[in-house]
């Protein structure tokens, strides 16, 4: 079943001191695919600024605004609303014969190799080759995903942003992103390209219409078995109407909501809220 839903993120920052400039990027534009369809979105601040958008290298939609009278607080405001499809898997599956070329190997040689926060070990290496014995690499990506589900706890507060798979692991507990980083490192492992998704998630199947609930920033994964297709690891299930995709990367380090610099201002405290609305 669609759904259309409204996002509303807000991001406050309270400075110590006034800063006197600040450059930023905001990934707060959900994408438009085979899965959503984006009918309104817009990026506000306050203090105003100007901005301009932009495509990354990674197809995820940026808007870059700077601030150069002093402030001592920044509201950064994205409002979105998107129409939902589930997404019932992948339709055409390689083979692993067909998945371990060269030529898939060139090609996404970037959604392969380690990076930071997907690092390489050699313990979950050995995991991931027991994940992969079965008759497809799409039936292992599900492994992988339903492994990680089992093996981590969920624990909020129990890492940072800049917790590595590798780190979650050996507590053995992390949040989404760490879910997301952990399921990346096993099917890299077993050469199946793949990459992290960043969005939202509206926390009930059965949501009531016109009810604004406490929303989620969320991460899961896609991998590429002939086509991209997403599997949520964090609560093993399919890539479903409730999830909401706005940036893909190698890792968070691609696709974090904002990221920027600042001149002055000295300690910084930041609140997040995240409210979303299933309109239909």
């Amino acid at each position: 079943m669609s759904w259309r839903t409204r996002v509303v993120h807000t991001t406050d920052y309270v400075y110590e001191a006034p800063v006197t400039r600040s450059f930023n990027e905001a990934r707060l534009t959900p994408r438009g695919d085979h899965r959503q369809n984006v009918v309104l979105n817009r990026v506000e601040t306050v203090p105003a600024t100007r901005s301009y958008r932009y495509t990354d290298y990674w197809g995820t939609a940026v808007t870059a605004f700077d601030l150069h009278a002093p402030h001592t607080e920044l509201q950064v405001i994205g409002s979105s609303v998107v129409e939902t499809d589930p997404f019932p898997g992948p339709a055409e599956e390689l083979s692993w014969d067909e998945l371990r070329t060269d030529a898939v190997a060139d090609r996404f040689d970037e959604l392969l190799a380690p990076t930071p926060y997907v690092p390489l070990d050699d313990d979950l290496r050995a995991v991931a080759a027991q994940l992969a014995r079965t008759d497809s690499p799409a039936e292992a990506v599900v492994r992988a995903a339903e492994w990680v589900y089992r093996e981590m706890d969920y624990t909020p507060a129990s890492t940072s942003v800049h917790t590595s798979a590798v780190q979650a692991f050996a507590e053995r507990r992390g949040v989404c992103q760490d879910y997301a980083h952990l399921t990346l490192l096993l099917l890299r492992a077993m050469r199946i390209p793949s990459r992290y998704v960043s969005g939202y998630l509206h926390p009930q199947p059965s949501a009531e219409i016109g009810a604004t609930v406490e929303g989620q920033s969320h991460a899961w994964i896609e991998a590429w078995t002939g086509q991209w297709w997403g599997y949520d690891p964090t609560n093993d299930i399919a890539i479903n109407e409730q999830h909401v995709a706005v940036g893909v990367g190698r890792d968070y380090s691609d696709v974090p909501p904002l990221k920027g610099i600042f001149s002055g201002g000295g300690s910084t405290d930041m609140r997040v809220v995240v409210e979303i609305t299933r309109l239909a």
